[in-house]
């Protein structure tokens, strides 16, 4: 009983230390405290969580990220790992930084480590402040655009949420489909959210065999039939420099967008 017990202590010790120097805690299903109201039905209903990061500690978790495209000039910026850091309290910052005459933008993706196929996938964010980047959780597959007139089997980049300060009471959902060239395609809906400037909300996509729903603050914004993929597909979150956000020589900097946890939920 005794050698029970010390085992124990151990155990909560080292899941302890692991997710304070890893930015994660540890997997679990079930309702919690901080599951959102629509993670809550869903978990009702037989879904579980299979993957997740709070993003606590100081030190992103490079067995669940990658830093996606460093060194890139993409449109306006140059992705860089500098614009991505922890903030010590349970926060993920992007940051777009100039430096001299150079802005620099980040991106963190899961390609290398976590792709899947259908779920309900959630982030809690915190918009960012200034006219020029556009802040996004989304979605993207590897061979997207490998078969042209087959999103079904090629995959589709799926928007969860797009947001810039050019439209401040504005979120985008978008999809997108064979490939960047004269093929592509594309479908999305405006959703207007009031307070969207200020504080965190929560973005929330339910990807099925059928359909997608797009869901802001637990309320339904975006249903579509549209392009659904049966691709497995890796999360992305990224700031970007493209000039759709407006100019960003009106921008005092740096400006951040702030990711307080990313949620992945599956039946079981």
């Amino acid at each position: 009983m005794v050698g029970n017990t010390v085992k124990k202590i151990l155990l909560f010790a080292f899941l302890g230390w692991s997710c304070a120097n890893h930015g994660t805690r540890p997997l679990v299903s079930g309702t919690s405290a901080d599951d959102s109201p629509l993670a809550k039905r869903l978990l009702n209903e037989g879904y579980q969580v299979v993957w997740r990061d709070e993003f606590d500690g100081t030190a992103l978790d490079l067995t669940k990220w990658e830093y996606r495209q460093l060194g890139v000039v993409r449109n306006l910026g140059r992705v860089a790992k500098e614009t991505i850091r922890l903030d010590g309290q349970g926060n993920l910052l992007i940051a777009l930084q100039k430096v001299g005459n150079e802005y620099k933008i980040g991106q963190l993706g899961t390609e290398k480590f976590y792709k899947t196929t259908y779920g309900y996938f959630e982030c809690r964010a915190r918009m960012n402040h200034q006219p020029g980047p556009h802040v996004a959780f989304w979605l993207q597959t590897p061979t997207m655009g490998k078969i042209v007139g087959d999103p079904v089997r090629s995959g589709v980049e799926i928007d969860i949420f797009e947001y810039h300060r050019k439209e401040p009471a504005t979120i985008h959902h978008n999809l997108h489909w064979d490939g960047y060239g004269s093929d592509h395609k594309t479908a999305g809906k405006k959703t207007t959210v009031p307070a969207i400037e200020t504080g965190f909300h929560t973005f929330g996509l339910l990807w099925t065999e059928k359909e997608y729903v797009f869901f802001v603050d637990n309320q339904e914004t975006w249903r579509t039939t549209t392009a659904v993929s049966t691709a497995e597909e890796y999360l992305l979150l990224s700031l970007e420099l493209t000039g759709w956000g407006g100019d960003p020589a009106l921008a005092v900097l740096p400006d951040d967008v702030a990711y307080d946890y990313v949620r992945v939920y599956q039946k079981k």
